[in-house]
């Protein structure tokens, strides 16, 4: 506001300039008045830097805490809701939707204050310059006005479909990323580049036309402010010859179109970063506005769970299912139906199935990543949606399917297990999940460098040090999903013996595709298209379970009858 005050005053001091100075020949009054322009120069730049400063650090500080509320939003949110978003767009988001956001809080902050001031303004002060002339500032600025938010209304949706545009590129982008091998190995590179280019033509259009749209706001700008110019000249000529205005009005009407004319556009430049913002914070917005499919339960239902819970640690199964159905976001079959089990504490649970058939759908319904559609599933006797989500997963050491680990060393990765776990629960982990040969073999043992991902491991060293992690908690609950998928039979083996001699007698869960991982089990639950066909030991199943016979047929053939006794062999050390 004072920068703009500063600049307002500025034609007031050259219409002196002209019609006292210039007009008298007076050179000293010239220099006096040149002195006052520079000064008011100089403290209107000093307002500048400090308001430029400001915004800039107001603008950063805003989108440092939006990406902050937005990841804590993000990981707060549960499974169903992330698959319904999706992975790319939630980047997209968190980056450039985001950034976006910052340009236009830092140019509104600016600029939206002092530009509408100036225009405003410079209409104010040619009232006290002349009143007939200022007549065409009125009717100038609404024409403007009309101008530019006319295009801003026309480009806030066009803007937010350019964003999703970006969101389908991103998301191609992603997959080719992670399945390059498998496009190569397919010979697919052409398809997809195809596709990208396809993808990528449609956003460049749609960035071409909103582009287009908002660059007439210049154009148009410069047309009604030259025409209002040439009227005002026309009219301030007419009247400086019959007496009522002077050279120096005349000139300082024209400095306040002019001012207008500079102001409107950076406003008109400041209206499409504002549009692009509006736009994307409305998809940031979106994001925060979706909540999470599963609603942790509050303190005074908390409360009264605890006071009826009084489990007999002994005799009660550590994990129910009772009449268990799921079905995911979206869908309208279950994806599985009426699973019903118990598993007592020091028991190994085998989970095995076909492809789909719902074998992690069921095993993650125990830390409760998804909530169930019917039934409930219950650990220690109290159904998991009457725990809080902390306290229950730590009673429970999950290893997905996919073996992740983080960037940092190795010690940092096994450490997400336990914070405070000492030295000795390391090692007894390790040795548990049958890593030490990993550790041995890295030259600085657990300070070594893991990179993103753990690129720089094979898929079995990940394996073993994802279910490591999981070890050093000393889980009430052990669910191995798949997760020995890259260990040859020997070391799954001696990895399923070291499970059964843990101390503190965990309930394990063993999900996997391998007869030879889940025979020695206590339990075998064999599902087949979401549905519990089969449950009991190996021997049990083999006899009653033409699902369990057919698997272990596909992978043990009669024909072979050395394979047989090498997994009987196998079974017999684990």
């Amino acid at each position: 506001m004072l920068e703009a005050i500063f600049e307002l005053i500025v034609p007031l001091v050259m219409a002196a300039i002209i019609d006292i100075g210039i007009a008298d020949g007076n050179k000293s009054y010239v220099i006096r008045m040149c002195l006052v322009m520079t000064g008011l120069g100089v403290i209107g730049l000093v307002c500048s830097i400090t308001a430029q400063f400001f915004a800039a650090k107001a603008a950063v500080g805003m989108a440092a805490q939006l990406r902050h509320a937005t990841f804590v939003h993000i990981q707060n949110l549960s499974f169903s809701s992330l698959d319904q978003i999706g992975t790319s767009t939630l980047i997209t988001r968190m980056t450039s939707d985001i950034n976006q956001v910052q340009a236009g809080i830092n140019l509104f902050l600016r600029l939206f204050l002092r530009s509408p001031f100036i225009v405003f303004g410079a209409m104010v002060m040619a009232f006290t310059v002349d009143v007939k002339a200022a007549f065409i500032f009125v009717v100038t600025i609404p024409l403007l006005s009309l101008v530019v938010f006319g295009v801003m209304c026309i480009s806030i949706p066009l803007y937010k479909k350019v964003q999703n545009g970006l969101d389908e590129v991103l998301t191609l982008v992603r997959e080719n990323l992670t399945g390059v091998r498998v496009i190569r190995a397919f010979h697919k590179e052409e398809e997809e580049i195809d596709k990208f280019n396809g993808k990528n033509q449609v956003l460049n259009e749609d960035q071409q036309y909103v582009g287009r749209i908002s660059a007439l706001m210049n154009p148009v700008t410069y047309v009604i402010i030259n025409v209002a110019t040439l009227v005002l000249i026309w009219t301030g000529a007419v009247r400086v010859d019959t007496g009522y205005l002077t050279q120096g009005e005349v000139v300082a009407l024209v400095n306040y179109m002019s001012q207008i004319l500079v102001e409107l556009i950076k406003l008109a430049n400041l209206i499409v970063s504002v549009t692009k913002a509006i736009a994307c914070g409305k998809r940031v917005a979106d994001v925060l506005d979706v909540r999470s499919g599963m609603e942790e339960p509050d303190a005074g239902k908390l409360s009264e769970a605890a006071a009826d819970h009084h489990p007999d640690t002994e005799k009660a199964p550590k994990v129910s299912f009772c009449g268990v159905s799921m079905s995911y976001h979206g869908s309208a079959e279950h994806a599985i139906s009426d699973i019903e089990f118990q598993a007592y504490p020091g028991e190994t649970i085998g989970i095995i199935g076909g492809t789909g058939s719902g074998k992690s759908t069921v095993v993650n319904l125990i830390p409760r990543f998804y909530d169930v559609s019917k039934g409930s599933v219950k650990v220690d006797g109290k159904d998991v949606r009457l725990y809080d989500l902390t306290q229950l997963r730590k009673k429970i050491g999950i290893v997905m399917q996919k073996a992740v680990l983080f960037q940092g060393t190795i010690r940092e990765n096994l450490k997400w297990g336990n914070e405070d776990a000492t030295e000795t629960q390391l090692q007894a982990a390790i040795e548990s999940a049958q890593a030490a040969d990993v550790i041995r073999a890295k030259e600085m043992g657990l300070d070594e460098p893991i990179e993103q991902g753990g690129k720089n491991l094979s898929g079995g060293q990940r394996q073993r040090l994802t279910i490591a992690r999981a070890l050093v908690r000393r889980p009430e609950i052990l669910i191995l999903d798949d997760s020995a998928s890259a260990l040859d039979f020997a070391t799954d083996a001696r990895l399923r013996a070291s499970l059964r001699e843990l101390d503190y007698k965990p309930v394990v869960f063993i999900v996997s595709q391998r007869t030879s991982s889940v025979r020695s089990a206590d339990c075998i639950l064999v599902l087949d298209d979401g549905e519990l066909v089969g449950k009991g030991t190996h021997e049990e199943l083999l006899e009653s379970c033409s699902v369990y016979q057919e698997i272990y047929a596909s992978q043990f053939q009669a024909q072979h009858p050395e394979s047989e006794k090498e997994t009987r062999r196998e079974g017999g050390m684990a």
